[in-house]
C-alpha cells in the first residue's frame, strides 16, 4: 500500500465510530491484567496497602455511572448528527462523525466501563493480593481523572456539535486541506494532461462499477505503465461520477498490443464508491458549503445570514487557492508515465456560487454580499479566477434583475457589482 493510499484509508477509518472504542476496550482489559504483574514481581512489601472494600466500591461506582454516561453520550451524538443533517447538509455527516473530541469521549466512557467490570470481576474472585490491589486502585483513580477531563471537554464540544456554524467550520477546514494539497500538487505528482480528446490509437479503460472516484493510487498506474512501456492518461479525477461507458483513463503510446493491457490492474488504482469524500476532492467541499447556504435560503428556513457567512468562507478558500506558493512548495513530478488534468477554476466557481446566486437572487442582502465577494475575487492577480468571477457576477446580476421587483434593490445590487 502506498503512503497516499494509506492516508486515504486512515481517513476512512476515522469515520467509523467503533474503532476507537474497540481500541480502548482492549487497552482497558489489558490494564487489568497488567496490574497483576505488581504481584508477580514481588512488590507487595514496597507498596502501600489498600482495603479490598475501597477498591470494590470505586469500581462499582464507575461501572454503574459509566454505562449511563456512555448511553447519554450516544444519544447526544445521534441528536447532533440529525441536527447537522437537517440544519446543514447530509454531506457533512462524515465530518461530524469523525470529530476527534466526541469519538475520544465515547471511547473513554466505554473503556472505563469495560475496565471497571473486568477489574471488579477479578477483584471479587481474589485474583490480586496487596500489590495488585494497589495497582488497580491507582489505575482506577487514573481512569477517573481521564473520564472527568474528557467529560468536561466533551460537554463544551457537544453543545456546538451539529450546529450550523460549527458544521460550516468543519466543512471549511476539510475543503481548505483538500484545496491546499491540490494547490501544491495540481496534477497529483503526475504530468499535466489536457482535457482534449485522446490520441489516435489510445486504448480506453473502463470501470465495471458505477459510482464516484474517491482516490487514485498513481503508484499503481506508474508501475503498470512501466511494465507496458506506455503512457497512462487519467480522465476521471476524484469526484467524477463514473458509468460503465465512461473511461477512467487511456493507455497511450503502448509498445505492446492492445490485448496485453491488463485493465483490472489499472482499475485497481481507483477507489470507487457510492459517495464522494472530502480528502482528495476539493470540489466536494465547495459543493457542501454551497448546499448549506442554499438550504438556509429556502422558505422553510429563511436564514440569509448563514448564506452570507458561507459566501465569506468561499472568499477565504479561493484566496487560499490563488495565493502564491512558498519556495519549493510545488510538489515535483514523481510519475512521469502518468498524466492527470488540473482542476478548472470555472468548475470550482460553478460548485461554489451557482446555487447561491440562483436561490438568493431575490434577497437583496445576499445578492449584495455575493457581488462584493465576486468583485473581490475579480481583483486578484489570477487572470483565470478574475475572468470566472466576472462571469459569475454578470450571471448573478441577471438573476437578481429578474427576481427583484423593487428598482431600489436592483440599483443597490448594481452598485455592489460596480456596473
Amino acid at each position: 500500500m502506498s503512503l497516499d493510499r494509506f492516508r486515504f484509508a486512515f481517513s476512512r477509518i476515522k469515520e467509523r465510530l467503533w474503532v476507537k472504542p474497540l481500541v480502548l476496550c482492549v487497552l482497558s482489559i489489558g490494564g487489568t491484567f497488567i496490574a497483576k504483574l505488581a504481584d508477580d514481581v514481588g512488590l507487595s512489601g514496597a507498596l502501600p496497602e489498600v482495603t479490598l472494600e475501597s477498591v470494590e466500591s470505586l469500581l462499582s461506582i464507575m461501572a454503574s455511572s459509566m454505562l449511563v454516561i456512555a448511553t447519554f453520550a450516544v444519544g447526544s451524538m445521534v441528536a447532533a448528527y440529525a441536527s447537522a443533517s437537517t440544519g446543514a447538509t447530509p454531506r457533512s455527516i462524515p465530518l461530524v462523525i469523525s470529530d476527534d473530541v466526541t469519538q475520544n469521549a465515547l471511547s473513554a466512557f466505554i473503556g472505563a466501563f469495560i475496565f471497571s467490570i473486568v477489574s471488579l470481576i477479578a477483584v471479587k474472585n481474589d485474583l490480586f493480593v496487596s500489590a495488585g490491589l494497589f495497582a488497580i486502585f491507582v489505575l482506577t483513580l487514573l481512569v477517573f481523572a481521564i473520564v472527568i477531563i474528557t467529560f468536561v471537554r466533551w460537554v463544551d464540544r457537544i453543545a456546538r456539535l451539529g450546529r450550523v456554524v460549527n458544521t460550516i467550520e468543519q466543512v471549511e477546514k476539510a475543503a481548505c486541506e483538500a484545496l491546499d494539497r491540490r494547490r501544491h500538487a495540481p496534477t497529483l505528482g503526475a504530468q499535466r494532461a489536457s482535457r482534449y480528446a485522446a490520441r489516435a490509437g489510445a486504448v480506453p479503460v473502463y470501470s465495471s462499477t458505477v459510482g464516484y472516484v474517491q482516490h487514485i493510487d498513481l503508484e499503481i498506474l506508474q508501475s503498470n505503465a512501466e511494465t507496458l512501456d506506455c503512457h497512462v492518461r487519467v480522465t476521471a479525477l476524484p469526484g467524477t461520477f463514473l458509468t460503465t461507458h465512461r473511461p477512467l483513463l487511456y493507455v497511450e503510446e503502448a509498445a505492446a498490443e492492445c490485448e496485453a493491457v491488463n485493465q483490472d490492474a489499472l482499475t485497481n488504482a481507483f477507489t470507487i464508491s457510492s459517495n464522494r469524500t472530502f480528502e482528495d476532492d476539493p470540489r466536494f467541499g465547495l459543493l457542501a458549503l454551497s448546499e448549506i447556504a442554499d438550504k438556509s435560503l429556502s422558505p422553510g428556513i429563511n436564514d440569509p445570514g448563514t448564506a452570507i457567512h458561507v459566501i465569506g468562507t468561499m472568499v477565504r478558500l479561493f484566496t487560499l487557492w490563488q495565493s502564491p506558493l512558498e519556495k519549493d512548495g510545488l510538489r515535483p513530478i514523481s510519475y512521469d508515465r502518468v498524466s492527470v488534468p488540473e482542476l478548472e477554476i470555472d468548475d470550482l466557481f460553478d460548485d461554489a456560487f451557482t446555487a447561491i446566486a440562483r436561490d438568493g437572487a431575490g434577497m437583496v442582502e445576499v445578492a449584495i454580499r455575493l457581488q462584493k465577494a465576486l468583485c473581490a475575487l475579480a481583483e486578484t492577480d489570477d487572470s483565470a479566477m478574475a475572468a470566472a468571477a466576472r462571469k459569475h457576477s454578470r450571471m448573478a446580476m441577471t438573476r437578481s434583475e429578474r427576481a427583484m421587483s423593487l428598482p431600489e434593490d436592483i440599483d443597490a445590487v448594481r452598485r455592489a457589482a460596480r456596473l
